[in-house]
């Protein structure tokens, strides 16, 4: 229904002390109904357009290992528009060959970064981006809604390290392994007769830190969110995140096919991942810390 038919069938209906036409009740009935039929049809519409930005991951478009509010924007956006971002693993080409996954299917996108990029933060993470909202300040929130997830490559990694992990003394060697990722029936193959469910999400998720703090690692979570390791926050998670920089700064990587409640080894099934957001600065909220709502 148009808004302007709409705001005259209201007033005609009595809303504001007028009266309603002989005849109207019914027909104002019918269009209401309508619309709550049509709502979800343009929710699902308006979800299957394609995004208005497209982001992969390049050595021009990450950074290894830290949030800061010094990095260059790798795009620019309005608030409201929509981005899909293709992240990278990250573990580099030598480690995956180590681990047996074959030369071929290692990209060059992937070998590239971790031959290009030498400036890097304590932490190991790649991170895609930063993306700059236009019109976000500090003192307000982002809203990050993340509307789709899906894999971007066949397998995924885990490791576990001497001397780190919950059970260090029981496990006190180097051990990587490659899980094939079958998306068709969304598990991953861990061995023989093992099958791990897929429940892909981004692991860091975050905006640059407050100018003064300078470059911090990517291992922890704090202020800007980051790396929240939370397996909750799959597609259909909005985010609200404090704004601490204009343009807010937003950096997303680490991405996951599954992880339990926590990295038990301090990996989880690390991959790479598609997913589209939503960027939209709201200006009506003030928050400290970072909330999600998830599905």
């Amino acid at each position: 229904v148009p808004i302007g038919a709409f705001g005259a069938l209201m007033v005609n209906a009595g809303v504001g002390g007028a009266r309603a036409a002989p005849g109207c009740c019914g027909m104002i009935g019918d269009m209401l109904r309508n619309l709550l039929v049509l709502l979800p049809v343009c929710a699902f519409w308006l979800a299957a357009q394609p995004a208005e930005h497209r982001l992969t991951s390049t050595a021009e478009t990450v950074v290894i290992g830290y949030y800061d509010a010094a990095a260059k924007p790798v795009l620019r956006i309005r608030s409201g528009e929509r981005v899909e971002i293709t992240t990278a693993m990250v573990a580099g080409p030598e480690m995956l060959e180590e681990a047996g996954l074959p030369s071929e299917q290692i990209k060059p996108s992937l070998r590239a970064i971790h031959r290009q990029i030498t400036d890097r933060g304590p932490g190991p993470h790649v991170l895609t981006g930063p993306v700059y909202v236009e019109g976000a300040e500090p003192g307000d929130v982002l809203q990050v809604d993340i509307e789709s997830i899906r894999l971007a490559l066949p397998y995924a990694l885990n490791i576990f390290l001497p001397g780190l992990g919950v059970l260090p003394n029981d496990y006190p060697y180097k051990k990587l392994k490659i899980i094939p990722l079958d998306e068709d029936r969304m598990v991953g193959e861990f061995a023989e007769g093992v099958e791990i469910p897929l429940r892909p999400f981004f692991g860091s998720m975050g905006v640059a830190p407050p100018k003064e703090l300078g470059r911090i690692s990517s291992a922890p979570p704090w202020v800007h969110a980051g790396n929240m390791d939370n397996k909750d926050l799959v597609a259909g998670t909005t985010l609200f995140i404090p704004v601490h920089e204009p343009g807010a700064l937003f950096f997303v990587g680490d991405a996951h096919a599954a992880q339990g409640a926590g990295e038990v080894d301090v990996t989880a099934l690390e991959t790479a991942l598609t997913g589209v957001f939503r960027f939209t600065v709201r200006k009506d909220m003030r928050l400290g810390w970072t909330r999600a709502e998830t599905p």
